[in-house]
């Protein structure tokens, strides 16, 4: 017969539950209340003190906290561990059904004590949630009512699989991560705020590693740290080759640098200045690139971050050399490259590879009594379709600028106009209330460059304006998502213009 333990504080469905695992063949172990709670539901119960031999301790906070219950959850089903098991007279444990003492419901009680809230930190449930999930190669963990009735399914036909498995531990460690964060937060509270802050998270478990504390966040009256993925990993998952440390806003921007750069598989160049691009171009050569890339806005240029997806030599550097920079970022810098730059002894040199801005993080942003969190933008999903709405279709030269256009516009601040040429932006508007205005500003930056320019918009134009603003400016094609109510208007005033229109069906907000 298999083995289950049971030590749960939300007994919701418990009894269903374990007489359905009962039916085939499951023993339970079981401490205090919820040995009580199955028994009234008619089952035969192994209290835990009776199977370790062993009393509850003070006052029940030691119950589960013994050899004969964690030798058995942690126990392989391969070598000797099931043999050393035997000779102690335990053993193996098979499910482990547990849930946490409710910290989190009584820290939001009203006129709750210190000594209450310390008497509701979980130890046992902790231990047993994180065995069970560790053991995920044998052991099935049911840490959530919610699961009851799948793992009791699965367990009436050959059991759950190791994927799912895998997915019950990952909810295990989910959960005591929580709840460990919320337990840090309130004694960050206790200790002071900023010796919580030095000593922990301040409220929010946060992930990553502190990799250090930085001069300040994006104002010097706010503090700011930089949590790295890896233990150990440089900054952006680079090394910094000169210059000073980086700040929170350097970070930032090299981010956002990085994220536009990696889009494209030739020579590109992307420099970016409060978190937007103004100028992104591909190049025969990193020179190239960048000079494009500059010549499209080199006023904002100015104080701002560049990032390349190719090695930088010594020609790119010498024209880089003749603008203040914040950063410039590429995989790899030449010895004469370094030496150049060594004569702006502020520049910062990040070495890293763009391609980790690709990598399948997500995106956490705090919000009031909250956070958000979703997936990076990386683009269009691989079924997007794109559709030529106007009557006259896009050139292949047209085409191709679009292509660039909308890779660029979906790294620009909403709301957010690109006026583009094959490979080099012309003109970029963003961080716009309202999407004619966008426009404008992107035309107003492209000059006479506007003229035979392409335009893409991260979405569509809810009025006609924006295209009648693009077309008495000369913009020849436009790409965008499509979807207004007024998409007929908007079509009408593209065709009036002679102008070729794409919906993409996608949309690219980015706030």
């Amino acid at each position: 017969m298999r083995l289950a333990l049971a030590s749960v504080h939300d007994k919701t469905g418990l009894g269903s539950f374990a007489r359905r695992l009962a039916a085939k063949g499951f023993r339970f172990l079981a401490t205090g209340g919820t040995a009580a709670s199955l028994r009234e539901a008619g089952l035969e119960v192994i209290d835990v003190a009776a199977y370790t031999k062993s009393e509850e301790m003070l006052g029940g906070r030691v119950k589960t906290l013994h050899p004969a219950i964690h030798g058995g959850i942690l126990a392989r089903g391969e070598g000797t561990d099931f043999a050393e098991l035997e000779a102690r007279g335990y053993g193996p444990i098979d499910l482990v059904v547990v849930n946490l003492y409710p910290f989190e419901k009584a820290l939001g009680r009203d006129g709750v004590t210190e000594a209450e809230l310390v008497e509701e930190i979980d130890i046992g449930g902790v231990a047993l949630t994180r065995a069970a999930a560790k053991n995920y190669a044998r052991v099935t963990l049911a840490c959530d009512p919610s699961d009851y009735d799948e793992i009791a399914t699965l367990f009436e036909s050959a059991g759950p699989d190791l994927q799912r498995r895998k997915r019950l531990a990952l909810k295990g460690f989910q959960r005591t991560a929580r709840y460990d964060g919320a337990i840090a937060g309130w004694f960050a509270g206790l200790v002071g705020e900023e010796e919580g802050k030095e000593a922990g998270e301040g409220g929010l478990l946060l992930p990553g590693t502190r990799e250090r504390s930085l001069r300040y966040g994006e104002n010097p009256h706010q503090t700011a740290e930089y949590r790295c993925a890896v233990p150990g990993q440089g900054p952006l998952g680079g090394r910094l080759l000169q210059g000073k440390e980086l700040s929170y806003n350097n970070i930032l921007d090299l981010d956002a640098a990085l994220r536009s750069v990696s889009a494209f598989g030739t020579t590109a160049c992307t420099i970016v200045k409060h978190l937007s691009p103004c100028g992104v171009a591909l190049g025969a050569d990193v020179a190239e690139a960048y000079e494009k890339a500059l010549a499209a806005d080199p006023l904002s240029a100015f104080g701002g971050v560049v990032a390349f997806n190719r090695p930088v030599d010594a020609k790119a550097a010498a024209s880089m050399t003749a603008l203040f920079l914040e950063c410039v970022a590429a995989p790899s810098f030449s010895a004469e490259s370094l030496a150049l730059f060594a004569t702006k002894k502020n520049l910062r040199l990040l070495e890293t590879e763009p391609s980790l801005a690709l990598s399948p993080m997500r995106e956490i942003r705090a919000v009031t009594a909250g956070w958000l969190v979703q997936d990076r933008d990386r683009g269009d999903p691989a079924e997007a379709e794109w559709k030529t709405v106007s009557r006259r279709r896009p050139t292949e030269a047209e085409l191709e600028a679009l292509r660039f256009a909308w890779r660029v516009v979906s790294d620009v601040r909403s709301n957010a106009i690109v006026l583009a040429g094959a490979g080099v932006t012309y003109g970029i508007g963003g961080g716009q209330t309202n999407r004619v205005d966008a426009v404008r500003q992107a035309i107003e930056r492209a000059g006479e460059k506007a003229r035979g320019s392409v335009m893409a918009s991260d979405a569509y134009f809810p009025f006609p304006d924006g295209i009648e603003a693009a077309a008495k400016a000369g913009v020849s094609a436009v790409v965008h998502p499509g979807g207004s109510i007024r998409d007929a208007e908007t079509l009408a005033a593209a065709d009036a213009a002679g102008m070729a229109v794409i919906y993409t069906g996608v949309r690219h907000f980015r706030h």
